[in-house]
């Protein structure tokens, strides 16, 4: 059994620009805008940067092919650069490359950034895309709001959950991220809106109103990241460690096999399970803090809570509506404003999350700060449909905790 990379990594800087519908920026100024924050928060120079991997999803409206954008971007010094992409987990596939780099000694300080330029493109939602059969994100028959709103429909019949109680958590869910939204700069969106609001929005897909749907915007984040040895040396304190990040992928088994009843994450579940074993997690109810996750859609969010052991499964619906996962529960779920109000430019979205818990551990997070600060944080980000998707878990927190 491999030991994993529990606090063989720190963050040393992290940086993220602002989210929204950035006319006046191209890519390339939304990586500057991200980095400049990080390598200052970092304290180093440029020149000390061995490695660097770049997460962007949709390559032909922004970036291309390669890395080489990122390299001229940010005038990187002639050293190894990656582009990665793994749907909407493309931003924590770039963290992943960066840390492991580091883990192994490969590099002693790596980057990880991830942009997304979407709002450009005219286009409402995520730009079609076609790459082949097993890489299409486009069918005629299937949509996003439509294949999670089946996941509604699954959830709700397999715990006989009544439809009115389940859309009142949804949109419990939606008021929570958007309050939590209008406490962040960086957010989107920053409106407060009511309960009634979010029950009396258009329908897009039964049971997904308008504002259980996440927005698209342009965005970056970035991270630096080296031992924790070398942060100390350079004044770091209270160093925050990487404890865990696992990457699942669908093998077929949820599209092509019955024994997946579509009321769940498969994914999630098995990429839960190995980030908190290697993290050395027992209770995730009771020793993580705080959480971000894919809240492309409120019904996922709440699905979620239960995919990553931390409501018993059947009961999502009674803790988000008792305020579990509100700002000031016991575990905050989105207290950023989360995809919902942050909006998804995909490569971004994963280092994002990060940052945010970051910020918290470090008690740099403004308005939203908790008064206790977090000591165990988990990101997770879902790529693709129900039915077929990656997922990826990091787990972060102070180290030696």
């Amino acid at each position: 059994m491999p030991k994993g990379i529990r606090d063989k990594v720190a963050i040393l800087g992290m940086g993220c620009s602002k989210f929204g519908e950035r006319w006046d920026m191209d890519a390339s100024d939304l990586m500057v805008e991200a980095y400049a924050e990080a390598l200052a928060d970092a304290g180093i120079e440029t020149k000390q940067i061995d490695a660097a991997w770049l997460a962007t999803a949709i390559e032909e409206q922004h970036v291309g092919k390669s890395a080489v954008p990122l390299a001229v971007a940010l005038r990187l010094p002639f050293i190894p650069v990656t582009r990665v992409e793994n749907y909407c987990a493309s931003g924590t596939e770039a963290f992943r490359g960066a840390v492991y780099a580091v883990a192994s000694g490969a590099a002693d300080i790596a980057l990880a950034l991830g942009v997304e330029k979407l709002k450009d493109t005219g286009y409402g939602g995520l730009p079609q895309r076609g790459r082949g059969t097993l890489n299409n994100m486009t069918w005629p028959n299937l949509s996003a709001p439509g294949s999670f709103a089946q996941l509604a429909a699954a959830y709700r019949a397999k715990h006989g959950s009544a439809p009115q109680d389940l859309k009142q958590a949804m949109a419990h869910i939606s008021v929570k991220s958007h309050d939590n939204g209008a406490r962040n700069p960086k957010a989107h969106l920053r409106n407060r809106i009511t309960i009634d609001t979010v029950l009396n929005a258009p329908m897009v897909a039964e049971p997904l109103g308008l504002y259980d749907c996440c927005g698209v915007s342009d965005g970056a984040a970035c991270a630096i990241v080296t031992t924790p040895d070398i942060a100390r040396g350079l004044g770091k304190r209270d160093v925050v460690a990487v404890k865990a990040l696992q990457l699942a992928v669908s093998n077929g088994l949820e599209a092509q096999h019955n024994s997946w009843d579509g009321s769940y994450l498969a994914t999630t579940r098995i990429a839960a399970k190995r980030a908190y074993h290697e993290a050395g997690i027992e209770n995730p109810r009771e020793e993580i803090n705080l959480i971000e996750v894919h809240d492309c859609f409120s019904v996922t969010e709440l699905v979620t809570m239960e995919d990553l052991h931390i409501s018993p499964e059947g009961t999502a619906i009674r803790d988000v509506l008792d305020g579990f996962y509100d700002a000031d529960g016991t575990v905050p779920c989105q207290i950023d404003g989360g995809l919902k109000c942050f909006g998804h430019p995909i490569g971004a979205s994963g280092l994002r999350m990060i940052y945010e818990m970051y910020l918290q551990m470090q008690g740099r997070a403004g308005e939203r700060q908790r008064k206790d600060l977090p000591r165990i944080g988990l990101t997770h980000n879902v790529g693709g449909f129900p039915h077929q998707n990656v997922c990826s878990i990091s787990i972060i927190g102070s180290l030696g905790s």
